[in-house]
Parts: C-alpha cells; sequence; structure tokens
C-alpha cells in the first residue's frame, strides 16, 4: 500500500500503536521503524493530532501516543485527518470554451466524486482494532 506514502505511514504507525496504546513512541523510533525521516513523521502525525487521533508529549519522555481506543477510530478516521484525496479529479487544466469537454469532466468529476465518497464509506467500516484482529 504504498500509493500514498503519507497514508501507509500513518495506517501504518497508528495500527502499531494499537498493540500497546498506553505506550508512547518518539517521531526517531517511528520513523526507523518505517524507513523515513523523522520530520516526515511529525507532519504526518501532526495531522492525526489535529484531528483528535493522537496526542503528543513533550520533553525527555515524550512522545506520541492514542489519544482514543483502537476500537474508536477507523480506517476513514485516519484517511480523512489526512486531507487527501486518492480519488482526485484534474481541475488544473482551467474553463475550456468546448461543451463536449465541459460535459466531460462534470461527468468524470462526478463519478470521482462517488468514488471517493464510497471509498470513505469502506474505510469506516473497519476500526484499527480489527486490523490488529486480523
Amino acid at each position: 500500500m504504498k500509493r500514498n506514502s503519507r497514508l501507509s505511514l500513518a495506517l501504518h504507525t497508528v495500527s502499531h500503536m494499537a498493540t500497546d496504546p498506553d505506550r508512547v513512541r518518539t517521531s526517531s523510533d517511528i520513523a526507523d521503524h518505517a524507513g523515513t525521516n523523522p520530520v516526515v513523521v511529525r507532519r504526518v502525525l501532526g495531522k492525526l493530532r489535529e484531528a483528535g487521533l493522537l496526542t503528543s508529549e513533550k520533553g525527555h519522555a515524550g512522545g506520541w501516543r492514542l489519544a482514543r481506543s483502537p476500537e474508536s477510530i477507523s480506517l476513514a478516521d485516519v484517511y480523512l485527518a489526512l486531507d487527501e484525496r486518492l480519488v482526485a479529479h484534474d481541475a488544473t487544466g482551467g474553463p475550456s470554451n468546448c461543451s463536449v469537454e465541459q460535459a466531460l469532466q462534470a461527468r468524470v468529476a462526478g463519478v470521482l466524486d462517488d468514488i471517493e465518497k464510497t471509498l470513505v464509506e469502506r474505510l469506516g467500516e473497519t476500526s484499527i482494532a480489527e486490523v490488529q484482529n486480523g
């Protein structure tokens, strides 16, 4: 699941945290495990903290931990916290004078929006705890 590395990192980290929800993990420990930079980890986990999924503690014994029980965190919660879309339509082409192109763009955008909504609904059906239980 490496298509979106931030989503992969977030889901992987939260799933590991669910195995021992009270354990505090440092950005460096998470980064070592994930094979990435602690700065990347802090950016991703900061979004999860803003969404109320994680807490962070500063200081010598500080780090990251789950803010909620693994049963109450869905895969959709993690996905939505990152504020990104896996299924995005390209709106960078600018307005077109061609009515066929406009109609195609509108139709494709609608389909992609439906796919995105279904993706979030399906991710919402699985909790982090369920991932741990197989």
